[in-house]
């Protein structure tokens, strides 16, 4: 049989197998057609064992075994076999060769890529540490390389950790604020966001200074008074101590201030208030003397049973406790000690006159010293940026100094609205909350080593009581907001990014960390830190009291204020003193926590746009104008007979 012959056979063979549709491949040789694996039992051609496709057949799968083959035959196939093996090796040689380059192609490749990475790496690592050592002055000119880049390793190990703390668990909702103001830049403000109801907040007028009694001789005896707690504690017990003083008929020493370990500071009521005014605009009140009389100093006031805790009156006692325990003992001893006073006078129930002395004392007699009161005023012209433009409230705060903001012809801009925040946020206020703010258990320990040294009866009151969870208390409301939730609060409600303001209170828990969230959003965010010197900060250092009455002062003459803490004092005396002397232009934000806890809560889901809803509709049901509630502070709410006259009812 010829070779056309065999070939012919093979292909008919092969239709006969695939059907009358399959076609054999021209491009397919004859001796690729022989080509089968030997030793193989198998009929299925070698391409579609390997793939589901119609790939061209490479072999003849029909010739498989080779028991079906014709002896005479034998021969002609060992030949053709030969060749094909020949061909084979020489395919595989050149395969291999090709595979071979190309693989090392791909290993040169990877190898130049992995060089690249590391040499990029190399060349920032150089410039970190060239920055280094020309910004940091504990780097001499001979510093190893070694020790340089560990410190700059340990420098963003410590900035990513910042980074961390200062989004907190509020990381989506700061950006999505970020975005909202970029996009909000040349949009208008909402009206009502630097305004407070006008025609109602504006018919109530201060008339505390008016009098309707006889002085007081104070026959009764001495009273001495050691305030604690910070300023605006002090300044309240002061008020309190003035009526306590008039309702027993007695004679007022000069406040003392007690020393406190958490707020470390020594000032006197001489180093903040101005003691003569006091002593002179309360004369025809009651009387006031520096010192007690000198046969009385020598006296052992515990022996004799004449100190009186906060322990021992109960908290916002009514003036009859004070008539039926304390008159026994000054009429006996003929001085009594109030030792830590505070809060230990109601509001309700208590004589008109009384509580009108109450507010005489805190919106007339206590003036700040001279120098509390220049400074003060230099902060003020520095946070509107204009020396020429004084605001309403700045002669009742700086007193003469004020004079000295109206006249200056340098500047003829139009003065700078700025917004104050009080952030209570510093460590007491968050130790003494029971709540948790994202810091895990390193937080948990740093607060509760904290509470065991300066609040022991709140750590013996958590181990014995059950009290709520920080959960539950978040829920009620009951944690101060923190600068995250302030500054989101204050994007939603409108404040755009160019908005001035002015932060009370900045030596936040969390330090500088927490402070990024808030200048992020509004990088024109300031504190008395930043717009005074060292050298005019110098004298109030160490003196927290101090401080803290230029932080009154800067939130109290503020175009708003915005409070984050209704518990508050410095938030309570602040917003009471606008109100009292604002006329109805001084806008108080006052948020209800309680409220803005349950928005806060959804943080990870709610939509920006529902977020500013929400808050603005918590934001501006507490904005309305109302009169005092009944047993709510006269130093917050002045807006009662007592403290005020309403010029709509007496018209």
């Amino acid at each position: 049989m010829s070779l056309n012959a065999i070939q012919v056979k093979l292909v008919s063979e092969e239709e006969e197998e695939d059907g009358p549709s399959a076609q054999p491949d021209p491009n397919t040789s004859f001796p690729s057609l022989l080509h089968y694996r030997s030793g193989s039992g198998s009929t299925t051609p070698r391409s579609r064992q390997s793939s589901p496709g119609n790939s061209p057949r490479l072999g003849p799968t029909r010739f498989a075994n080779s028991d079906t083959c014709d002896p005479q035959y034998t021969p002609l196939f060992w030949g053709f076999d030969k060749e094909l093996k020949m061909q084979r090796r020489a395919k595989r040689k050149v395969g291999r060769a090709w595979y071979s380059r190309k693989r090392v192609k791909f290993v040169v490749g990877v190898i130049g890529l992995l060089v690249l990475f590391f040499l990029m790496n190399w060349v920032l690592l150089l410039r970190l540490q060239d920055h280094g050592l020309h910004s940091e002055s504990e780097f001499s000119g001979n510093s190893s390389v070694a020790s340089v880049s560990v410190t700059v390793r340990e420098k963003w190990r410590k900035l990513g950790k910042e980074k961390k703390a200062q989004k907190g668990n509020y990381g989506r909702m700061l950006d999505l604020a970020a975005h909202a103001l970029a996009e909000g830049l040349n949009k208008p403000e909402p009206k009502d966001l630097w305004l407070e109801p006008f025609v109602p907040a504006s018919s109530w007028k201060p008339c505390a200074d008016q009098r309707s009694w006889e002085p007081n001789e104070g026959k009764n005896g001495y009273i001495l008074v050691t305030a604690n707690g910070g300023m605006n504690q002090q300044r309240v017990a002061v008020c309190n101590a003035v009526a306590v003083a008039r309702l027993l008929n007695s004679t007022l020493v000069v406040p003392k201030f007690l020393y406190s370990s958490i707020w470390r500071d020594v000032s006197q009521f001489g180093d903040i208030y101005h003691e003569e005014h006091f002593i002179n605009y309360l004369t025809p009140d009651i009387r006031i003397v520096k010192e007690l009389p000198k046969e009385l100093q020598s006296l052992d006031l515990e022996a004799i049973g004449s100190v009186v805790t906060d322990a021992d009156i109960p908290k916002e006692a009514k003036p009859s406790f004070y008539l039926k325990n304390i008159v026994p003992i000054l009429l006996k001893n003929g001085v009594v000690h109030f030792l830590g006073f505070g809060h230990r006078l109601a509001f309700d129930p208590i004589p008109f006159q009384l509580q009108r002395l109450r507010c005489r004392c805190n919106f007339y007699a206590l003036q700040f010293v001279p120098k509390i009161q220049e400074v003060g005023a230099l902060l003020l012209q520095r946070l509107r940026q204009n020396e020429g433009h004084p605001g309403p409230l700045d002669r009742y705060l700086v007193g003469s100094y004020a004079k000295r903001i109206k006249k200056n012809k340098s500047h003829s801009k139009k003065a700078s609205r700025y917004l104050a925040l009080h952030l209570r946020f510093e460590i007491d206020m968050v130790a003494h909350s029971l709540c948790e703010f994202g810091g895990g258990e390193e937080e948990r320990k740093e607060l509760e080593a904290y509470r065991e040294i300066h609040f022991p009866a709140l750590t013996v009151l958590k181990k014995t009581t059950m009290l709520p969870t920080p959960a539950e208390l978040r829920e009620e409301g009951l944690c101060p907001l923190t600068p995250e939730e302030a500054v989101l609060m204050l994007a939603a409600l409108g404040f755009n990014r160019k908005t001035h303001i002015f932060v009370a209170g900045s030596q936040l828990y969390g330090g500088r960390s927490r402070m990024n969230a808030l200048t992020s959003l509004y990088p024109k965010l300031v504190t008395k830190e930043n717009l005074l010197t060292p050298t005019e900060l110098e004298p109030f250092m160490n003196f927290s009291s101090q401080l803290a009455a230029l932080d009154f002062i800067g939130c109290t003459a503020a175009d708003a204020f915005s409070m984050t803490d209704s518990g508050s004092q410095l938030s309570s005396l602040v917003s009471g003193y606008r109100i009292y002397y604002g006329g109805g232009r001084m806008p108080t934000i006052r948020p209800n926590k309680r409220r803005l806890a349950s928005i806060f809560m959804k943080n990870s889901t709610i939509e920006w746009r529902v977020f500013e809803q929400r808050i603005r509709k918590a934001v501006r049901q507490t904005k309305h104008v109302q009169p005092r509630p009944k047993a709510r502070s006269v130093y917050r709410y002045p807006r009662c007979d007592e403290c005020m006259c309403n010029m709509t009812i007496t018209t």
